[in-house]
């Protein structure tokens, strides 16, 4: 059973870090993304990785970085330079091939929520 897990923290200088841990499959051949969804909105595209290539949406390029430990089988996702619409829920997703869309997107996790001080 392949099972995803996020967590997430919102670091002193406005940067939060989330991570999600992947059990059940190695993610060294998969695409790991991430989602984010704020209340009553859809669910977008935030950031992706597969091997050594990323992907990122526009409203977080240039302040974001994702990153993989093929060994802890984990994916991490900073965001810098916060705003308050990065106040919202994360979601890890695996998929088989390269795609930001929800559709190609196999396993998900529960997601985690994020809090943003004003």
């Amino acid at each position: 059973q392949v099972q995803l897990v996020e967590s997430g923290v919102v670091q002193a200088g406005g940067s939060l870090r989330v991570s999600c841990t992947v059990s059940g499959r190695a993610i060294e051949h998969a695409m790991i993304s991430w989602f984010r969804q704020g209340p009553g909105q859809d669910r977008f595209f935030v950031a992706g990785i597969r091997w050594s290539a990323t992907y990122y949406a526009d409203f977080v390029t240039g302040r974001s970085n994702i990153s993989k430990e093929d060994k802890e089988n984990t994916v991490y996702l900073q965001i810098d330079s916060l705003r308050f619409e990065d106040t919202t829920v994360y979601y890890c997703a695996m998929s088989n091939r390269v795609s930001t869309q929800e559709d190609a997107m196999v396993y998900w996790g529960k997601g985690t929520a994020v809090t943003v001080s004003s």
